[in-house]
């Protein structure tokens, strides 16, 4: 290895560490997240290019000792005594064995380190784009246009200088200078994006980059698993480990075939390069290419609009006369020239006002709970209160006009104009659901609290209906509002608990008054009836006693009238009813007679009261 060839070693290490790290401090002066993430990139090609420097150094000392070798090796006369002392004599060898065993690797798994952890640590930290600032921007894009100068060149000569001497360690350092020309290049066209109204392009773009900085990792990984399995063949020249195939894959896209053919040849042992496939695929790519992008053009002329759809035909992005497709085959110019946008027109598209929605426990929640939240963020509305202090009412506390109030509130609604919900608003859905947020906002702030949750539910329901589809075609959305729904309102999570206590107070307040009248619903009857029947019953005792009474003077001159007609006889009868009334009730005895002809059977058990065996049946002759 010449000496001219480690100056340029030196060279590109030093280009690639001035102007990378001019672009980083531009990139970060004009908040090009893009541009930070190509300054990532050429700061690992830092690394890799003093790598390949320090490598050429030692390999060019170890050139240089055989060279002082074969020459002292000439003059002296007796070799045996340089053979004995061989390995004292090859110290720029033993140095350069012990680089490739021992710091080639390190710095290979340094660099897959640094990659991983800089694709983790930029996915994170990317957030929203900065505002764009023109002068910043014509700033970044100088720049970034002139390092694409500087690196071009130099990559391009180091590429093609590396291919024609067979320079395998100045391959890292042209992939990595071409590198920065295209990530250069891909900075300035951001920018020019951003000029053209596209500012969050440059996001994108640094996320793209990213993803490709985890597969530059993700390679190297591979490279080391592989190179512990590669079979060693004596004479081969070892591949840098630090020197990624897919950078020289994306810095020189035209040697494809042969960076894969390379990268088997050296894994496997055998030359691919030689086989009639390789020689078949080098010539024939680019037409296999040219066929696959004839047939794609030539597939994305037909358009196939499915059931319920309805598209929109752009030609050169303006809407094509009668561009509204319906459903079923179509055909147009190739893309880019014409695009067509499917929109679903028949299906009801829904969005919900009052929270964000939790995405990860969306479908576990279907019982809306006051005290438990069921959203990821639930905003809290502002509603009118009717309630006041009376003016004979004194208090310390002041009535608060207004309430807070959550919502759940779901809108349904289709597409009615396809041009006007297309072109009238970039994002018609978002504007739409704004307005809703406004509509409802007004709403609640002139209803009462007690009417929106109470009676009033559904008329609410109905005039934000109505509401949010006048402000729609006020905006000529071309939407039609099918459905408004006040399913999940409720207080605050904070205080739902104590609205709860409020209201269950209420209704036992209320629930009291109601067994209060259920109580006296049930005396006031009892109590009038029970009167009633008291003056009944002494109306009847008065009647009975009249009657008695009238009966006992009509008795007694009937007894009269009985004496005077027979008085023996009267007074007879009196004796023996009276006798007939006075032994009725005490227990009588009877006393048998002194005769043996006469057998009584006397029943001396007592009864206290008759049964049924006690009663006398009639007998049969009786009863004939």
């Amino acid at each position: 290895m010449e000496a001219n060839v480690q100056r340029k070693g030196l060279v590109n290490w030093v280009v690639l560490l001035l102007v990378g790290g001019v672009n980083g401090l531009v990139a970060g002066y004009a908040h090009s997240l893009t541009g930070l993430v190509a300054t990532v990139f050429m700061g690992l090609g830092v690394l890799v290019a003093l790598t390949a420097y320090l490598q050429m150094r030692v390999e060019e000392r170890e050139r240089l000792e055989a060279l002082e070798f074969a020459e002292l090796s000439k003059k002296a006369r007796d070799s045996s005594l340089f053979a004995e002392q061989a390995a004292d004599t090859f110290p720029a060898k033993q140095a350069r064995i012990q680089f490739e065993k021992y710091f080639v690797p390190g710095i290979a798994i340094l660099l897959l380190v640094l990659q991983g952890l800089g694709a983790w640590l930029l996915w994170t930290r990317l957030g929203e784009d900065a505002p764009f600032d023109s002068q910043r921007s014509t700033l970044a894009m100088v720049v970034f246009g002139i390092a694409f100068l500087v690196f071009f060149q130099m990559g391009k000569y180091a590429a093609v200088y590396a291919r024609l001497e067979g320079l395998r360690l100045l391959r890292p350092q042209a992939s990595y200078l071409l590198l920065g020309a295209l990530l250069s290049a891909v900075v300035v066209g951001l920018e020019i994006a951003g000029w053209a109204g596209h500012p969050e392009w440059d996001l994108i773009g640094a996320r793209v980059l990213t993803v490709l900085l985890g597969l530059v990792a993700v390679e190297n990984l591979i490279t080391l698993v592989f190179e512990i399995y590669r079979p060693r063949l004596r004479g081969q020249e070892a591949h840098p480990l630090y020197e990624s195939r897919l950078i020289g894959i994306l810095s020189q896209p035209g040697g494809l075939i042969r960076t894969a053919a390379q990268a088997l040849d050296y894994q496997f042992g055998f030359k691919v390069s030689e086989t009639w496939f390789y020689r078949f695929l080098e010539q024939a790519l680019a037409w296999l290419i040219l066929l696959q992008v004839a047939v794609f053009l030539l597939s994305s002329t037909v358009v196939v609009i499915h059931v319920g759809q309805k598209g929109l035909l752009e030609r050169f992005g303006r809407l094509v006369p009668g561009g509204v497709l319906e459903p079923g085959w179509h055909f147009k110019l190739p893309w880019p020239l014409s695009k067509v946008y499917r929109f679903d027109t028949e299906r009801v598209q829904t969005f919900t006002l009052g929270f964000v929605p939790n995405e990860e426990k969306e479908d576990e929640q279907r019982t809306v709970l006051w005290t438990r939240a069921h959203a990821k963020e639930e905003f809290n509305m502002l509603v009118a209160s009717r309630d006041q202090v009376g003016p004979g009412e004194e208090t310390d506390q002041q009535a608060v006009p207004v309430n807070l109030l959550a919502v759940r509130i779901p809108v349904h609604f289709e597409i009615r104009d396809l041009e006007k919900y297309a072109y009238h608003a970039a994002d018609t859905g978002k504007l739409l659901e704004n307005l809703a947020n406004e509509e409802l906002t007004r709403y609640l702030v002139s209803v009462d609290l007690n009417d929106v949750m109470g009676p009033g539910r559904r008329q609410a329901a109905e005039e934000l209906q109505r509401r949010i589809q006048a402000r729609a075609d006020a905006h000529d959305l071309g939407v039609r509002i099918l459905f408004v729904g006040l399913a999940g309102i409720h207080p605050p999570i904070q205080v739902a608990s104590d609205f709860e206590a409020v209201m269950g107070a209420m209704q036992a307040a209320e629930a009291t008054n109601h067994l209060a009248r259920a109580y006296a619903a049930k005396q006031l009857p009892a109590a009038r009836a029970e009167a009633a029947r008291m003056v009944d019953e002494a109306e009847a005792e008065r009647v009975r006693r009249v009657g008695l009474a009238a009966a006992a003077a009509s008795q007694f001159t009937n007894q009269v009238t009985a004496w005077q007609a027979s008085p023996e006889t009267y007074r007879y009868l009196v004796l023996l009813e009276s006798l007939s009334q006075a032994l009725e009730k005490p227990r009588k005895y009877i006393v048998a007679v002194t005769n043996a002809h006469e057998v009584v059977t006397l029943n001396l058990e007592d009864k206290i009261r008759p049964d049924l065996t006690d009663i006398m049946l009639p007998s049969e002759k009786e009863n004939e």
